[in-house]
């Protein structure tokens, strides 16, 4: 499994050296690629990785053991979702006088995305409880 691990990481950095290094001896990329990638390494490291983490540790501490790993990925499902979703519900470029920007009622349609992570969510924390019975009750 290290062996596995290694020539990930290492093929990862190769592939990040290569990026930058092409990026940099292109003429046509500009100073504001530069700005925005680092500006997405400060946001993600800076601000969603500390809560994503934090978020689990709430659920570790407040959710019971058996539905535990569901509920996680349940929310992390959500944030992603979330981080794509925010700007159209936000209605960054949004005009007045073009209706065919942004058409569509994205608040809605993200709280419907929601309810079908945490509707599923709950399926199957209901249907690992039934399972996890029935063993039980056929081993007595």
């Amino acid at each position: 499994m290290k062996a596995v691990r290694r020539t990930l990481i290492g093929s990862g950095a190769l592939l990040m050296a290569y990026a930058v290094s092409g990026a940099l001896a292109d003429p046509d990329v500009k100073g504001g690629a530069l700005i925005f990638l680092v500006a997405v390494l400060v946001f993600h490291d800076g601000l969603l990785l500390p809560l994503t983490i934090g978020a689990g540790v709430l659920i570790g501490r407040i959710v019971p053991c058996r539905i535990r790993t569901p509920v996680r990925v349940a929310a992390v499902i959500s944030l992603a979702v979330t981080v794509v979703a925010l700007p159209l519900v936000l209605g960054r470029g949004r005009v007045p006088d073009n209706p065919s920007v942004l058409p569509l009622h994205y608040g809605r349609g993200l709280l419907a995305v929601y309810t079908i992570i945490w509707v599923t969510t709950a399926g199957i924390t209901v249907a690992q409880h039934r399972r996890h019975r029935v063993r039980h009750t056929d081993n007595d």
